[in-house]
């Protein structure tokens, strides 16, 4: 089989397939830090959603309607956040695919 030519009979060279490879002895790391960075996204939307509903729970207790409101804000900020947490790995996923180029 001939490779492709581009003009006056030189060969045009295309390297089938490149994919992104971490150094020896990395992946350790690389899974530590992914793992911390997950388990403080996680600690924040519970916090998140304790300080959501001790607003609303203050802003019912003491008739304060804006602390209400932003109780209930925070409440579905944090769910929406929740939702994004599993629905964006999958999106970058499917727009990286495997990582390689080619």
């Amino acid at each position: 089989m001939n490779p492709p030519v581009l003009t006056a009979g030189v060969p045009l060279l295309i390297p089938m397939q490149v994919c992104p490879l971490a150094p020896p002895g990395v992946q350790l790391y690389v899974d530590q830090i992914t793992g911390y960075v997950l388990f403080g996204v996680i600690a924040l939307m519970l916090i998140s959603v304790l300080v959501a509903i001790g607003a609303f729970v203050v802003g019912k207790s003491f008739g304060i309607p804006r602390a209400t409101h932003v109780g209930v804000g925070g409440v579905v900020v944090a769910v929406l956040g929740a939702i994004c947490y599993q629905v964006a790995p999958g999106i970058v996923s499917g727009i990286l695919g495997s990582g390689c180029v080619g």
